[in-house]
């Protein structure tokens, strides 16, 4: 179970997934050892699973993210899932519960590639989508 301390160098790992362990101990009162100790630790019980890299779709041309809610029209959901698994623009899948059945996080360079996938998911169900305006936090 985690700890307090856990907990903090998990909040600065989020920031920094690439601290050394000296950075994070620094800012925690703790020695790096200390530190890479407990990493360990989180890692061997599946806390932490794995480090990431955050990108700036913008950059990589991607100026359109959109929130799209998917209606099943039949029980088919692990053949979505699969689809979705295939499609690098889905950023986020979450199968949720009551209507609608999956809410997708995509981002694309532009509408004309989101309307080829809304077109593919209608293979699927029935979607809404909604068009981020801006990023909050």
């Amino acid at each position: 179970m985690a700890d307090h301390i856990d907990r903090k160098i998990i909040a600065l790992l989020r920031e920094n997934g690439r601290a050394q362990w000296k950075q994070i101990g620094d800012a925690i009162r703790m020695s790096g050892p200390a530190v890479a100790s407990r990493v360990q630790r989180l890692e061997d019980e599946g806390v932490v699973a794995g480090y990431t890299v955050k990108v700036d779709e913008r950059k990589l041309g991607n100026h359109l993210c959109a929130f799209i809610t998917v209606v099943m029209k039949d029980y088919a959901h692990t053949r979505f899932q699969d689809f979705l698994k295939r499609r690098p623009e889905v950023k986020e899948a979450h199968r949720v519960s009551g209507e609608p059945c999956f809410i997708l996080k995509v981002v694309l360079a532009d509408h004309e590639r989101l309307t080829q996938l809304l077109d593919e998911i209608l293979e699927y169900g029935h979607y809404k989508i909604n068009i981020s305006m801006s990023q909050c936090i």
